[in-house]
This record gives C-alpha cells, sequence and structure tokens, in this order.
C-alpha cells in the first residue's frame, strides 16, 4: 500500500511538472517505431552532471506494442568494447505522445524505490528527428531531461539550435547540454 501510494504522488508530481508541455500534434507512434540514435542529451540531473564527459552516441530501438505502448531497447557500445543494452515499456496515456514509465529500483535497505518517468514527445518529424522532455520522479524530487533521437548519427544546426532552446526552457544549465561524441554501434544480437 505504502509502494503504491508513493508511486501515485511520484507520477502526480511528474505530471505537474510536465503539464505544460504539448506533445507534438501529429504524434503517430506507428510512424515513429524504427532505429534511432541518441545524439543529443540535457539534464540538470546529478548522475548525468557526473557523467557527461564519457557519454557517446547509442542506438534506440521503438517497438509499438498491442496495446499502444512502446518498447524502447537501448543499446551504447562502452570503451571495453562490451554493449549496455536495456528494453523499457513506456504506457501510454491519453494524451497521445505522453507515455509513463515506471522503474523499481532497490536501494542498500532492500526497500523499493519507486521511480516514475514521464516521456513527452515534443517534436517529431518521422523520417529525421524527435526531441523528447522526460521528468524523472524519485523520491518526490524530479529532473528534467532532453533527449534527441535522430535517424542518422547526424544533428543538423536547426535541430542543435531546437534542442539548446526547449532545454533552456526546461531550465537545464547550458553546461549540461551535451551534443554526443560518435560511437560505433553494439552488434546486432
Amino acid at each position: 500500500m505504502r509502494n503504491t501510494l508513493m508511486m501515485l504522488v511520484a507520477l502526480m508530481c511528474a505530471l505537474t511538472v510536465c503539464a505544460d508541455l504539448t506533445p507534438a500534434a501529429d504524434f503517430n507512434l506507428q510512424k515513429m517505431s524504427g532505429k534511432w540514435y541518441t545524439v543529443a542529451l540535457a539534464s540538470n540531473a546529478q548522475w548525468f552532471v557526473n557523467n557527461k564527459a564519457g557519454m557517446k552516441t547509442g542506438t534506440a530501438v521503438i517497438v509499438l506494442t498491442e496495446g499502444g505502448d512502446m518498447d524502447v531497447t537501448y543499446a551504447n557500445l562502452k570503451d571495453d568494447g562490451s554493449c549496455f543494452r536495456a528494453t523499457h515499456t513506456a504506457q501510454k496515456t491519453e494524451t497521445p505522445g505522453r507515455f509513463t514509465f515506471h522503474s523499481h529500483v532497490w536501494n542498500n535497505d532492500k526497500v523499493v524505490t519507486i521511480v516514475v518517468w514521464v516521456v513527452t514527445i515534443v517534436e517529431v518529424v518521422n523520417d529525421d528527428y524527435a526531441l523528447l522532455h522526460i521528468i524523472k520522479t524519485k523520491e518526490g524530487v524530479s529532473a528534467a531531461s532532453i533527449l534527441v533521437y535522430s535517424r542518422t548519427p547526424e544533428l543538423s544546426e536547426v535541430v542543435q539550435q531546437k534542442f539548446t532552446q526547449l532545454a533552456l526552457e526546461a531550465g537545464v544549465l547550458p553546461d549540461n547540454a551535451v551534443i554526443l561524441p560518435h560511437n560505433a554501434e553494439c552488434p546486432a544480437v
């Protein structure tokens, strides 16, 4: 019961933070499905500030589920040649272009900490790029991130400017908006 209550509080906090962002008017998850490159990221979250210097491009493959949710499989090639891979299912909300993801993280005391992510697809040109605004709420504290997906590892000047502007609007410090350096891809599994 306590975990459910904490999850609801976290979700309400996250939804309140991103309520003023309107998802892309013409959002179509079927058209957004497929392979994307993660080419830019911005956040004031401490995990990002601590790790941004070593981050590089990766891939994200989006698949529409039968229920209309979004499966996202991430892959990043590490410096040692191994791959980090993760798959998450983001549940659709009543607003097209807005999804939630719930993560249950075990902390040192073996107590479940519920982390809620609210993902808003702010702008998308399905054959080119997508701008995502992500609110992560953990233990009542929310942090915003801006993510750029691109169909190619390259990022145009126009999209860079849109990314920078959205990051500033989200309150991200300019030093924490990073165009990720190119990286080789993980081998197919």
